[in-house]
């Protein structure tokens, strides 16, 4: 069985933060957030990553991220291009936006040969959740008939800011810890100890503070890829023509269906890992400031020098 690779998806455009976030540091020796994704992988037996990224910041990326990554795993890259559609279909006027985080995926599938785990680039996913996921990936646990696929969960409490609202998949999950259903809820703002999202009637609704989410942390049999495929026409056919400009091809949205079709289970691992993500300006110092804690207690070592 071949071992299971990281893709670490950091094409997105990071409009909300204003640049390129992802090599923006929030250590104390000036670590970047995917530092400490690739320290927590390695750690936990993954020896491969992938990084799709946009082919302009290769460079950029090859003398901060790649240089120290390929001290702890084996590093290749993987381009993510608006140009890269399916046969016959056609870039809308005005799209500017890259296709989503299955896209993402998809630019890699010519490097991916096994099973593997995807995740985003500015997310900070903590040291367990990588344990899981490894984990998982070398003895998958599904269904019978099914392709097993795996979720890290978040408590949506643990991934929230005090600086806006976020967007996150809210999941459903059945008495055996398989996903049924995610929901995209955007919006999603803190309130006291509460949380809520507005849909799109402008109703405000409230949200358990202990529902699980999902953050972009996920694993996957090489199957995925095919069906990904498959699914990439059918977006364009279907879900684009209403968002031409903004549609995005979602992982959920693939596993969704899969999981509807029958075709695949998804085992949700619940972690009690804080996330940290800076997805506003205002929300570095906070994230700096644990992980500093973080290194001070012994988690990390210096992961620059």
């Amino acid at each position: 069985m071949k071992k299971p690779v990281l893709v670490i998806m950091a094409a997105g455009l990071g409009s909300r933060y204003g640049g390129l976030k992802q090599i923006d540091p929030v250590g104390p020796n000036g670590e970047i957030i995917i530092d400490y994704s690739l320290y927590d992988a390695a750690r936990a037996g993954f020896e491969q990553v992938i990084f799709v990224i946009k082919e302009e910041n290769k460079q950029q990326f090859e003398e901060t991220v790649g240089k120290r990554a390929s001290k702890l795993l084996d590093v290749k890259y993987a381009f993510q291009s608006l140009d890269d559609i399916p046969k016959g279909c056609k870039i809308p006027e005005n799209r500017i936006k890259p296709w989503g985080t299955t896209h993402a995926v998809l630019s890699a599938k010519n490097l991916i040969d096994g099973s593997f785990a995807a995740i985003n680039a500015d997310d900070y996913y903590g040291t367990h959740s990588f344990v899981l996921l490894h984990e998982f990936l070398e003895s998958p646990i599904g269904k019978d008939n099914m392709m097993p696929f795996t979720m890290i969960g978040y408590e949506l409490g643990n991934t929230l800011t005090d600086f806006g609202s976020v967007a996150r998949g809210v999941c459903s999950v059945d008495g055996n810890g398989f996903l049924t259903e995610i929901n995209e809820r955007t919006n999603i703002l803190k309130e006291g100890s509460s949380a809520f999202y507005t849909d799109n009637e402008g109703t405000k609704k409230m949200l358990d503070i202990n529902s699980a989410v999902s953050m972009n942390m996920w694993g996957f049999t090489k199957d995925f890829i095919s069906e990904a495929e498959k699914g990439f026409k059918q977006f364009f056919d279907k879900a684009l023509p209403q968002n031409p400009e903004k549609a995005e091809y979602y992982l959920p949205l693939v596993v969704n269906d899969l999981i509807n079709s029958g075709d695949a289970s998804v085992k949700v691992l619940k972690t009690e890992d804080k996330w940290y993500g800076v997805t506003y300006k205002e929300d570095k110092p906070s994230v700096s400031a644990s992980l500093k804690k973080l290194h001070d207690i012994g988690v990390y070592p210096d992961l620059i020098n």
